[in-house]
């Protein structure tokens, strides 16, 4: 069985095959206009290093960020939004607060729907999902009339309490559908994100729609370029939240997709932390444009039911457009290796996050780039060496490094010579991700010195020890392939899908029955969702409730038994409750009615945790010699020991030390020692842990 992954990001499109015995990869560059084609291109290579037709491989699993940067970029469909008269300014008011009390010149993102687009309708459900007044189909066909002159390519729908009834919602689609051309995409809030918080649920749906016909295109041309060369395995696609959806789900929820790339990343470094037992890990993923950060406890990464992209103002929580959808709890930071760096107007050093991005890349790529970036900061110091950057598929220019960093930094800085100002420059990218690590552990309640870093991406070995640094930690983890390590996680990710219920009732008003039946309802369907693609015994259901206390806004999530009768585990809820609350809080509110706010269900792939065998340390000396590589704190080139991965055994090697590889390049700096664990992994350790 031959199983591949592609991971699109900004800069690289990385590939990896996987067989029973051995797994492979290669990274070629992200052809930005048509994806596809460096994605096709890429599989081509790797097929035809390992000589294994495309026929032969059962299923491709595919990650890619395309979703995000046209919610970002603003390429999406010109979309319609259909909601009920009086409130189709909700997109506008957000939530009727700023969020950043004192900037005066404050922006607020732009609706993804423009105003003239946004439709109003007249009808009403009430909040216990009763009808007040039913839409009218004369009016609906005025407005598809409206949708039709207006060139509409897309029509979400949004109506007050659909997550209650979404009957409405279902009539007004379907007249919609009869009227309206067969090419234009309709999304129904209801489907998409079918939970109470009319803001979050319309801003939703218009994403989804927004991003559905590039996104159902896009796959489309991928899967006809895979099939036209002989593939015809299962073809599943990376949701946000680290699991796998079939390719029907995928391009009927495209916002689903959103994280996808970044959430392949953080798979990895969970079924890592699990294989090495690492209880507290700190996943960094660095790639060509962008750097991922994610808190991982006891294998599991942290997740969230909402998250918001395209933020507006200075990367500020707030300042984007919520989505609610099921993702990992990530922080996307501009510093990766195509991060631009320059002198602002105050004269100071700043890197990111405007990214050169593939084309036309670095300077040292010799593309036609010609602003100094991370990567040739990297070259101009020694850390990257010119020859075989990336599996060889660029050779590197460190000449053209040199040039662009000596006009743009070091000239402006005064400074006498080119490697001052490259180091000055991975500093400040290095210290922008720690302290992007370092605030987000605050927003979470963690110390961030107890954890461990793994990295991943092609550029995570480099900057690992540096971050560690800052932040106090003592361990860091280098997984196998790392360079390609989204990839990887690709295919350590199960199948799965999720649904939630929304109830927003008192618990003991709950008619527990029919609440049960809802639920089993839900089970079904996800259920069926995942069985497209595993086998029905293969598939595990959870589910999941969210409780506060009437008034409040503080929502307590709970696990439901869902082997046991659903009646029974409803019934157990409230004591269950407060004594979680009480846990968290440290009291109880006695007098005030608990409220379930929600119920969420998941199907997922029950999948063994599988132990990679690494092969067999070369019985060659690791060392191949030194690298003067300049040092910041020594302000002078030091002599690095360059060591071959595959050559390395589980006795400690002490920096300075580099490791380079096909895909990536570890270094190892004074102070602390390397070594290779039995799963193949490395492990570097500060000397005075």
């Amino acid at each position: 069985m031959v199983r591949i992954a592609i991971d699109i990001g900004g800069t690289f499109t990385d590939m990896v095959a996987e067989t029973a015995d051995r797994l492979a990869s290669v990274k070629v560059l992200t052809s930005s206009h048509s994806p596809e084609t460096a994605a096709l291109d890429g599989v081509g290579r790797l097929l035809d290093a390992m000589k294994i037709p495309l026929s032969q491989v059962s299923s491709v699993v595919h990650g890619t960020t395309l979703a995000t940067n046209a919610l970002i970029e603003r390429r999406g469909a010109k979309t319609a939004f259909v909601t009920t008269a009086g409130f189709r300014d909700v997109l506008e008011m957000r939530y009727e607060k700023r969020f950043d009390q004192y900037a005066l010149d404050l922006e607020m993102p732009e609706p993804l729907v423009p105003r003239p687009l946004r439709l109003g309708l007249s009808e009403r459900i009430l909040a216990d999902g009763s009808v007040l007044q039913a839409p009218q189909d004369d009016e609906i066909d005025a407005l598809a009339v409206q949708l039709q002159d207006a060139g509409a390519e897309a029509v979400a729908i949004g109506f007050l309490h659909a997550y209650r009834n979404p009957s409405h919602e279902r009539h007004v689609a379907e007249r919609l559908r009869a009227r309206l051309d067969e090419a234009v995409t309709i999304c129904l809030s209801s489907e998409v994100a079918g939970e109470i918080r009319e803001y979050e649920r319309f801003s939703t749906v218009c994403a989804n729609a927004y991003v559905r016909p590039l996104m159902t295109r896009y796959v489309g041309r991928l899967l006809d370029g895979l099939r036209a060369k002989g593939f015809d395995g299962a073809f599943l696609m990376m949701l946000s939240d680290g699991a796998l959806t079939t390719v029907d789900q995928a391009t009927r929820f495209p916002i689903r997709l959103v994280e996808g790339g970044p959430a392949g990343g953080v798979a990895l470094a969970a079924h890592v932390a699990r294989e090495v037992g690492s209880e507290r890990t700190l996943s960094i993923d660095i790639g060509g444009t962008t750097a991922k950060i994610c808190f991982i406890e006891n294998g599991i990464p942290k997740t969230s039911r909402r998250f918001e992209v395209a933020r507006a103002w200075r990367d500020t929580k707030g300042s984007g457009l919520p989505v609610k959808v099921p993702t990992v709890e990530l922080v996307e930071i501009g510093a990766g290796g195509g991060s631009i760096a320059q002198i602002d107007t105050l004269g100071r050093l700043k890197v990111g996050p405007r990214s050169a991005g593939s084309d036309p890349g670095p300077a040292a790529y010799g593309r036609g780039g010609d602003a100094p970036t991370v990567t040739d900061a990297h070259l101009a110091v020694g850390n990257l060496a010119a020859r075989n950057f990336a599996g060889g598929i660029i050779q590197l220019a460190p000449e053209r490094a040199g040039e662009v960093i000596a006009r743009d930094i070091q000239t402006p800085l005064g400074l006498d010579d080119p490697a001052p100002a490259a180091a000055g420059i991975i500093e400040l990218a290095d210290e922008t991700m720690a302290n992007a690590a370092r605030v987000h552990g605050v927003e979470l309640g963690l110390d961030v010195a107890r954890f461990d870093i793994l990295v991943s991406g092609g550029g995570g070995g480099l900057h690992g020890a540096r971050i560690a640094e800052k932040l106090g930690i003592r361990r860091i983890i280098v997984p196998d392939n790392a360079g390609v390590g989204s990839a990887v996680g690709f295919l350590r990710s199960p199948v799965a899908f999720e649904k939630a219920l929304s109830v927003v009732e008192i618990l003991g008003d709950i008619d527990r029955a029919a609440l049960a039946a809802r639920i089993a309802s839900a089970v079904d369907e996800v259920t069926q969702v995942v069985a497209e693609a595993v086998p029905e015994h293969k598939i595990a259901q959870t589910v999941r409730a969210e409780l506060r206390y009437k008034g409040q806004g503080l929502d307590v999530p709970l696990t439901l038994d869902a082997e046991s009768a659903m009646d029974e585990a409803l019934a157990g809820l409230e004591d269950r409750f407060e004594a979680r609350y009480r846990d968290l809080v440290g009291f109880t509110l006695p007098d005030i009615p608990v409220e379930l706010v929600s119920i969420s269900v998941t199907a997922r792939e029950d999948r063994d945790q599988t132990t990679a065998t690494p092969a067999a340390p070369s019985p060659e000396s690791p060392d191949t010699g030194t690298r003067p590589i300049y040092d910041l704190n020594a302000r002078a080139r030091l002599d690095y020991h360059e060591i071959r991965r595959d050559a390395l055994g589980c006795g400690a090697t002490q920096g300075p030390a580099v490791v380079p590889e096909a895909q990536t390049t570890t270094l190892v700096r004074p102070g602390w020692t390397l070594r290779r664990l039995p799963q193949g992994h490395l492990l570097m350790e500060r000397e005075d842990a």
